[in-house]
């Protein structure tokens, strides 16, 4: 289809018609996901020549990538329910100010060091699902949890889930990891940086992120250093779980030190809990566990992905001669999957904690499924709505248009600045890193190399701005904000997320301009 002004703005309308009905008029996210579906429905079978085979067939694989998400928020709010009814994640409130008063290191251990860690060993959506609750818990309002929660994970999510998106940008552009690891990890790494100065400044202004700025360092360096160092060994699969675990330990040993505590502001005393912290931890460290067994004992991992749901699809081409090849959709590990996981440790957590006698009702195990499906409702009917619009701008080709028009209209010197944006892109389109990879990856790659660029350094701001961009997705701020009781109310988050998560894209942007024309 020929590249036109017009062609491109169309392509592009579905994205903004969400982000005038989200960000411009506060809609929830059922609504404005439903009406960006239909936008892109109607352009599909018309302006870009699909027909009602092609619209089954993206709706139908769209239907597996939302259950894919789905599987995760439902078994999330599953696990978050439980030690909320145990009343561990206020307990867990109560116990880290004795830890560190300050709110601002608080803030960075949870979310930006922890969350983190839990990008490394699990993927979409699961670290704010898991981590936004525990910041409310700490009084946070639930705008400031979600906000905080995702964007202090954004430089993990490349290296995060094992590695998944750095190994996709590796397979659809052919070249070895070793060769794309040194400048993805390093611009990743800077942009740590970044990721924790936004949570500390979103936790305690100006005066908190001030007064943090030598555990920002410390902590940024650690976690940053350690994942360019692991991923250039040959072990991206780690890289982010690597980069948090020291992360952590540096992050524990700053504010016990005589340094992070003079930097404390002193806090209210709080009453000792009466109930053991370790066994309040307990479901958060079982979750972890599972997850690195499941993802690192391969044949555990094997065993439990034995039961694969997952469909065919043929192919389909537009009248434009846009071509989507037969394959399959997405195959969903019915008991391998990582909402599988969370259920599993969400259902240990329970049976611990109600042997503890930490719930106080009886019917504890009814209380916490009605819980779950009142929240997760709206979320399920948005998210469903946003990936088959992400599918069919993807189908049709519109996906592919928007790239082409802003590739095609810059100069070699200027593209570099735009490579980031690209993959933000496609990660807010689509909701996930390793998608925009998979889409754009061998498009910067080609027109890198037309260009005269290095290609490694392209394909890292790809992939960064994609990472950093993923979690400004509305599917992902849905998921966030199903788990504090913002569900139909995305709009405001969105908006004020947008302006906050553009800054480490803009800064990947300049670095990746520079190293460039270096």
């Amino acid at each position: 289809m020929e590249l036109t002004p017009l062609t491109w703005l169309l392509a592009l309308l579905p994205v903004l018609v969400l982000l005038l009905l989200m960000v411009g008029m506060g809609w929830g996210g059922s609504r404005a996901g439903l009406a960006g579906f239909f936008t892109a429905l109607l352009l599909a079978l018309t302006v870009f020549g699909g027909d009602a085979l092609l619209a089954a067939v993206a709706i139908g694989k769209s239907v597996f990538l939302a259950a894919d998400v789905l599987y995760i928020v439902w078994m999330a709010l599953f696990f978050y329910n439980v030690t909320n009814e145990a009343g561990t994640v206020a307990m867990l409130g109560h116990s880290l100010p004795r830890l560190t008063p300050d709110r601002a290191a608080q803030s960075l251990l949870i979310s930006w060091v922890f969350v983190s860690l839990l990008q490394g060993v699990g993927g979409f959506g699961v670290p704010v699902a898991v981590v936004a609750p525990l910041l409310v818990g700490l009084g946070y309002s639930a705008t400031q949890a979600v906000i905080m929660a995702s964007l202090g994970h954004g430089w993990a999510v490349t290296f995060g889930s094992l590695g998944t998106s750095f190994v996709a940008l590796t397979a659809v552009t052919g070249l070895p990891g070793e060769a794309l690891a040194h400048d993805s990890a390093l611009v990743l790494g800077l942009a740590c940086l970044i990721s924790g100065a936004l949570v500390a400044y979103v936790s305690a202004g100006w005066a908190g992120l001030l007064r943090s700025l030598p555990m920002l360092l410390l902590v940024g360096a650690g976690m940053g250093l350690t994942q360019w160092f692991v991923a250039t060994r040959g072990l991206w699969t780690l890289g982010s779980t690597s980069g948090a675990l020291a992360g952590a330990v540096v992050g524990v040993a700053y504010v016990l030190s005589p340094l992070g505590r003079a930097k404390a502001k002193a806090a209210p005393a709080e009453h000792a809990p009466s109930r053991s912290l370790v066994l309040a931890l307990a479901a958060y460290i079982i979750l972890l566990a599972l997850a690195f067994s499941v993802n690192l004992i391969a044949p555990l991992g094997d065993l439990l992905d034995t039961v694969m749901l997952q469909l065919h699809f043929p192919a389909v081409a537009t009248t434009h001669g846009w071509e989507v090849p037969a394959e399959s959709g997405r195959g969903i590990s019915l008991f391998g999957h990582a909402g599988a996981i969370l259920f599993y440790a969400g259902l240990v957590a329970f049976l611990l904690y109600k042997r503890a006698n930490y719930f106080e009702r009886d019917d504890a195990w009814q209380v916490i499924w009605r819980k779950v499906s009142k929240s997760a409702l709206k979320s399920t009917v948005s998210i469903l709505a946003l990936v088959a619009m992400a599918a069919l701008m993807t189908h049709t080709g519109m996906t592919q248009i928007i790239a082409r028009g802003i590739s095609e209209t810059v100069s070699a010197q200027v593209y570099p600045l735009f490579a980031p944006f690209i993959g933000a892109l496609g990660a807010f389109m689509t909701g996930s890193n390793t998608n925009s990879n998979v889409v754009f990856g061998a498009l910067q790659q080609e027109t890198a190399l037309l260009l005269g660029l290095t290609v490694p350094i392209v394909l890292a701001g790809q992939t960064a701005g994609a990472s950093l961009g993923s979690v400004l997705a509305p599917a992902k701020i849905i998921v966030g904000c199903s788990t504090v009781g913002l569900g139909g109310e995305e709009g405001p988050v969105i908006r004020r997320m947008l302006l906050l998560g553009l800054i480490p894209v803009v800064f990947v942007a300049l670095i990746t301009l520079l190293r460039a024309n270096g």
